[in-house]
């Protein structure tokens, strides 16, 4: 099976309730877009009206492998009305305040499975009517973890333990799976020179590089100094991968403890384990769940998920008082409710039929929305598990 082949085969739609007005101090925009993330892309608009990123607001995220529709404001009276080859924003009206996460209902998919063979069709069928029963673990997917280094692991574990040094290594060092030749080339000479600031400084880049080298290169151990120099809105998503993953490792764990029969899915930062079907009281159960984010205060839906909460805090060196960050306090942890499992609405598959970028293979289209927050490609991989 083959994803995300062209743009056009994996579409995203924002559902939002917006408060349109017909004038406000927020203009209301359409961003549409394939091959570009959503905060590469915005920074670019904001580069080419010369206005400050701040002004721009967004309620989600969107992958840059995607052809994606999603609700910005900008507020800014002009009106930023452009159209590119490969993005256009487009005027909507106005609102009285910016666009955040909690104006969006949740998404809308068109995926395209390609290069498939019969047995392939066959079992994704068969596998449909699964999930529209009993849903699919709610797993953050691998996108959530590319700020995660492969060797250094997470900034965010680092910074919590007070390893500062560290937790700014895996800031400026750490390779993302989608990182340029020359960026990775860069960061492993920073790498293999950390400590000899100066040397670091003559090869930095960018804004931020040369930024936290100089104040190193004149004060050597001012790794927290460095870090209170990183963006709030940059810092807030090396926190989120870190919570995400956390909560993928509960999540986990209430599915092993429930001794489910499960079936492992490799992934970036541990594997995603999946069932096929449950008994109507495990069903009730998992429906029923919603588990929180880890922050440095958390309530627990029952003793089973606190239980299991804290062996993994153990686990990884983690007290529930570390996350009151009060050195690096331009952002913090924030504990919100997600749901265990998710049943996508308005589920529907597209027969199978010839690919036309395959001969001799099959395509198949499926149709879904999801509430915000949750992932298209993880129900591909419920689909496709072994």
């Amino acid at each position: 099976m083959k994803l995300k082949v062209i743009p056009g085969d994996f579409v995203v739609r924002e559902m939002a309730r917006l408060p349109v007005r017909e004038k406000g101090p927020y203009r209301l925009y359409l961003l549409e877009k394939k091959g570009w993330n959503t905060i590469d892309l915005l920074i670019r608009l904001a580069k080419a009206h010369n206005l400050p990123y701040r002004l721009f607001a967004y309620g989600g995220l969107k992958d840059r492998h995607a052809h994606t529709f999603q609700y910005v404001t900008v507020k800014h009276a002009a009106d930023l009305t452009t159209e590119e080859e490969n993005y256009s924003l487009r005027h909507m009206g106005y609102m009285d305040r910016p666009m955040g996460p909690d104006l969006l209902e949740g998404n809308e998919f068109a995926i395209t499975l390609r290069s498939l063979d019969k047995t392939e069709a066959s079992r994704i069928t068969r596998r449909v009517d699964e999930v529209r029963g009993f849903g699919y673990p709610n797993y953050y997917d691998d996108q959530r973890f590319g700020s995660m280094d492969r060797q250094m692991g997470f900034m965010a574990e680092r910074l919590l333990k007070k390893h500062y040094n560290g937790s700014l290594q895996v800031y400026l060092t750490g390779i993302y799976p989608e990182e340029k030749k020359e960026a990775r080339e860069r960061k492993l000479f920073f790498r293999e020179h950390w400590g000899d600031w100066t040397t670091c400084l003559e090869r930095a880049k960018t804004t931020m590089e040369n930024k936290i080298f100089s104040l190193l290169a004149e004060k050597p151990k001012a790794y927290i100094e460095a870090l209170q120099m990183i963006p709030r809105e940059e810092l807030s998503l090396y926190f989120s991968a870190y919570q995400g993953f956390l909560f993928n490792e509960l999540l986990r764990c209430v599915l092993k403890d429930l001794g489910l029969e499960l079936t492992a899915v490799p992934g970036t930062a541990g594997p995603y384990l999946f069932y096929r079907r449950l008994e109507r009281k495990e069903l009730a159960y998992l429906r029923s769940l919603v588990l929180p984010l880890a922050a440095g205060r958390v309530e627990f839906p029952d003793d089973r998920t606190e239980r299991l909460f804290a062996a993994i805090m153990e686990e990884r060196g983690i007290k529930g008082s570390y996350f009151n960050l009060r050195k690096v306090r331009q952002a913090f942890f924030k504990s919100t409710p997600r749901n265990a499992v998710v049943f996508p609405g308005d589920f529907r598959l597209q027969p199978a039929e010839p690919d036309d970028l395959y001969p001799g293979r099959q395509k198949m289209v499926l149709f879904f929305k999801l509430p915000r927050g949750s992932y298209g490609t993880m129900l591909v991989k419920r689909l496709m598990a072994p």
